[in-house]
């Protein structure tokens, strides 16, 4: 197969939209792979529909609650004084170190700086998530043995 026959190869593929052509005889082997047009289109379809979905829902939500507004501001303003313990990584959230073990903190212990606070397990790993602030804690806001995402919060600190 000469130079001018693989061009041709190559042309016909990218012609016939096919993502992989092998051709093989009994002393020659090519294989051609070209991305699929319509997967390309589709991946840029995607994104342009998920922002217009939040621009419609945002003014039926804030033409009718303003009663609701309310109380959401006064949570943030009490929660604005404590300090969050967020997850460093993606994984499971476990309160214990193991299912016969007390939990690591409760509402109201105190904790220092580098202290165990939750086990995330991530990958058959169990990784050890430490305080980074001194205080009480005030709320856990995650369940026992629930999915948790990179920098979710999981506990509620009061510092002073």
């Amino acid at each position: 197969m000469d130079i001018k026959d693989i061009q041709n190869l190559i042309k016909f593929v990218s012609k016939a939209e096919v993502s992989e052509v092998k051709y093989k005889t009994k002393d020659f082997e090519i294989t051609i792979k070209t991305p699929l047009g319509g997967n390309e289109v589709s991946y840029v379809a995607q994104p342009a529909m998920y922002p217009a979905a939040p621009q419609v829902a945002a003014p039926v939500a804030s033409a009718s609650p303003a009663a609701p507004s309310a109380p959401a501001t006064e949570s943030t303003s009490d929660d604005s004084k404590y300090v969050t313990i967020k997850s460093p990584m993606i994984g499971t959230f476990y309160r214990k170190p193991s299912p016969d073990k007390d939990a690591f903190v409760n509402v109201g212990d105190e904790v220092s700086t580098g202290k165990v606070v939750c086990v995330i397990e991530a990958m058959k790993l169990f990784n050890q998530i430490e305080s980074e602030v001194s205080g009480k804690i005030v709320k856990i806001l995650v369940d026992d043995a629930t999915p948790v995402e990179y920098d979710q919060p999981l506990f509620l600190v009061d510092p002073s």
